[in-house]
């Protein structure tokens, strides 16, 4: 019986408080040596022991990329609700690195010594089929609901998380046949000891897992077998045991490090090479995803006729990574299948998979920050381009830089920060390259310098069709019209090159206003800043006053001067609009600024609610503005300010046409109240702003577009995409 499991090899070492180095020496030479695992006794009654858990950590802070796990856990000594979060823990510090070893117990009297009441042998099994449940809920982040516990672990409302760096296996180190039967059912993997197996044990176990695993819905092969050995077993013994009775890991007993180098040396490689022989001559391969993670595929879907570049990557609704893709910044998502290309090639597989599934809707993403929430979906396919990543520069003297489209903002103005460089980006440094350089890109630079498309000197643009091309003033000029500002309708962009501008030591700029008199200072607000000098471009959020609060006003953004006392000036008129209530202006980079982002994973819930507006003035939108804020039915509206070098460019230059504006304004809320206000602020509009604009309404390209502008759209629409593959992200078509 071979399940196929690749084969591992890891050492069995004595956690002893004798010599507290030794152990974590031995640890670091089974990963020179290059064992896959190294494994620790877990006897916490033991005075002569160091504490397992504690080893673990130290040892994973040594070490790089050997994997770690408890060989195994004292379960009542290690109670599952703390023992959760410290596995979820280490896996996080270690990269991915813990595997979970469990066991129900052993050396009773050891244990009562301790304060914990002993079991009898059908309590030890029940406590460790809750624990383990328990252990996966806790770890299940992104889930809805509480968690609750049973009648040995009775949690009430424990709240979830962290989540491991990856999908932890537990293993259990089991014997009798109600444990064998537990494993089958729930575990990872079985983990005896062969020292204390009879001949014929491991076919018997083998035979109880495997009923079990059938009986509940699972393939005998989801259950990997190992086994700790003492090292003195010959390699056609563990050819046997791998290939006969089913073990694919194999785990040395022993602290001596002369021994563990002469396994690693002549017994591992023959086993290896016997092994992985034997498997090309018969083709048995271990079993793929789990009955559960195929059981929750989307219907619509050919997931067995995924290329086999992309099937590496790719994330399904059963795995155990679904989690961090399944959502966007503020929307909740259940995508049937979220491929992640590594490279352009594979970028064309996964459309043309994605061709093959016209029916399905399809998200293109970059960083999945977008407001609108279109990189996301409901039983689609998601393209997930964040593993395309790269910033180049192309030539210092035209600072030409090549930027592909999973970058953030932050990364790259980290990139271009050495040669004094920066591109206008947005205000936040989690956004994706790929979504904010195919919309527009309203930043803290965009009165000085444009928007993000206005600084786009070419782009590699993969077509529906699976043909990737140039895109720019000399080469496909329409097609290159189009990327800037609807990009998402035309095809998906591969590489971006920019022309980034000079850009030192800055103001980044920080004040909050007594805003009571809302409407006089949205009035002032607004023509100070048109006022100002171009290097100057502040955004300003809005909210009603709480708790008997006045209302406030926050304003920030950048004044691109290195000279503090030019900072001020510039600053004067502002500080005049109303009492300030508090003030932090600095110098500052624009790489600082930028890095305002967290690697947190997206983990939006339902749907936003976000609408968007463009403005010439915002005189005669005041009153309508600060009506809404009084509400109470926004609790955020920001006002960014464009003008400036973003109207230097002609109406028709890009797809972005609305180059009159002097503000956008963004605000999210639910209700009618707030349906009402919104429609009323709505009549002072002209134009709006696709990437904060989370409506469906096709009327709202419309209103994105002037008519001569969506005539055109359409027109290179029919070109590029004629059977509209792009259509999932305000199509124009």
């Amino acid at each position: 019986m071979d399940y196929g499991h690749d084969l591992l090899f890891g050492t069995f070492l004595t956690p002893s408080a004798a010599n507290p180095r030794q152990v974590v020496q031995l640890t670091q030479l089974s990963e020179q040596l290059g064992y896959d695992l190294a494994t620790f006794q877990d006897h916490p009654y033991q005075p002569r022991f160091l504490d397992t858990w504690t080893l673990m950590s130290y040892a994973a802070a040594a070490t790089s990329t050997i994997q770690l796990a408890p060989n195994v856990t004292n379960l009542p000594l290690r109670p599952a609700p703390v023992l959760a979060r410290a596995a979820a823990s280490l896996d996080l510090l270690s990269g991915g690195r813990l595997n979970l070893g469990l066991g129900a117990g052993a050396f009773w009297d050891a244990i009562e010594a301790m304060g914990v009441p002993r079991l009898t042998a059908g309590e030890s099994v029940e406590a460790l089929s809750e624990a383990i449940d328990l252990i996966r809920e806790l770890w299940a982040v992104g889930e809805r609901g509480a968690v609750h516990g049973g009648d040995h672990y009775p949690v009430h409302g424990a709240k979830r998380g962290p989540a491991p760096a990856h999908e932890v296996p537990i293993w259990l180190g089991a014997y009798k046949p109600r444990m064998l039967r537990l494993t089958g059912r729930k575990a990872d993997g079985w983990l005896p000891s062969l020292s204390y197996m009879q001949p014929g044990d491991l076919a018997a176990g083998n035979a109880r897992i495997d009923d079990a695993a059938a009986a509940a819905g699972r393939h005998p092969g989801e259950v990997r077998r190992l086994l700790n050995i003492s090292g003195g077993e010959s390699a056609e013994q563990l050819v046997e045991l791998a290939l006969g009775d089913g073990m694919s890991a194999f785990i040395v007993s022993s602290d001596d490090p002369a021994m563990l180098e002469r396994f690693a040396a002549e017994t591992i490689p023959v086993v290896r090479e016997a092994v992985a022989a034997e498997r090309t001559r018969t083709g048995h391969t271990a079993p793929g995803r789990s009955a559960r993670a195929l059981a929750q595929r989307r219907d619509g879907i050919a997931y067995d006729d995924l290329p086999a570049s992309l099937r590496e990557t790719a994330v399904e609704p059963g795995d155990f990574g679904y989690r961090t893709v399944r959502s966007t910044y503020m929307r909740g998502g259940a995508p049937g299948l979220v491929l992640r290309p590594r490279d352009v090639g594979e970028v064309a597989e996964a459309l043309a998979f994605a061709r093959r599934h016209r029916h399905l809707p399809l998200g293109i993403r970059s960083a999945g920050h977008g407001i609108s929430g279109r990189s996301t979906n409901d039983g689609g396919i998601v393209i997930d381009l964040g593993a395309l990543s790269r910033i180049e520069v192309l030539d210092e003297a035209t600072r030409r830089v090549r930027i592909e489209p999973g970058a953030r903002w932050g990364e790259v103005a980290r990139a271009l920060e050495p040669h004094g460089w920066a591109i206008s980006s947005g205000d936040y440094g989690g956004v994706g390259v790929g979504g904010l350089a195919t919309a527009g890109g309203i930043g803290f630079l965009a009165r000085e310098h444009g928007l993000t498309i206005d600084r786009m000197v070419a782009a590699d643009v993969l077509l529906a069709d699976g043909t990737v091309v140039r895109a720019s003033a000399e080469e496909n000029p329409d097609l290159f019209w189009a990327v800037r500002g609807a990009g998402a309708n035309i095809g998906v962009v591969t590489a971006f090159e920019f022309e980034a501008m000079p850009v030192g030591e800055l103001g980044w700029v920080q004040l909050a206003f007594d805003a009571t008199d809302m409407a006089d200072f949205v009035r002032g607000f607004g023509a100070t800043m048109q006022a100002s000098p171009r290097d100057v471009t502040l955004f300003a959020i809005l909210a009603a006053g709480r708790g008997g609060q006045p209302p406030l006003a926050q304003v920030y953004g950048v004044v691109d001067q290195p000279d503090p006392d030019t900072i001020i000036e510039r600053l004067q008129p502002f500080a005049q609009l109303a009492p300030l209530v508090g003030q932090s202006v600095q110098l500052s980079t624009y790489a600082a600024v930028m890095a305002n982002a967290t690697d947190a994973t997206h983990d939006g819930q339902g749907e936003p609610r976000f609408r968007s507006g463009l403005l010439r003035t915002l005189d005669d939108a005041a009153d309508a503005i600060a009506a809404l804020i009084a509400s109470g039915a926004t609790p955020w509206f920001q006002i960014r300010s464009v003008g400036g070098a973003v109207a230097d460019v002609a109406p028709d230059a890009t797809a972005y046409a609305h180059r009159d504006a002097g503000f956008s304004v963004t605000a999210i809320g639910r209700g009618p109240v707030f349906d009402q206000l919104w429609d009323a602020l709505a009549t002072h509009f002209d134009g709006l702003y696709l990437s904060f604009e989370s409506r469906t309404d096709p009327a709202l390209v419309a209103q994105a577009f002037p008519p001569a502008t969506l005539a055109r759209l359409r027109e290179v629409k029919r070109r590029y995409d004629p059977e509209p593959l792009f259509r999932d992200n305000f199509p124009v078509a």
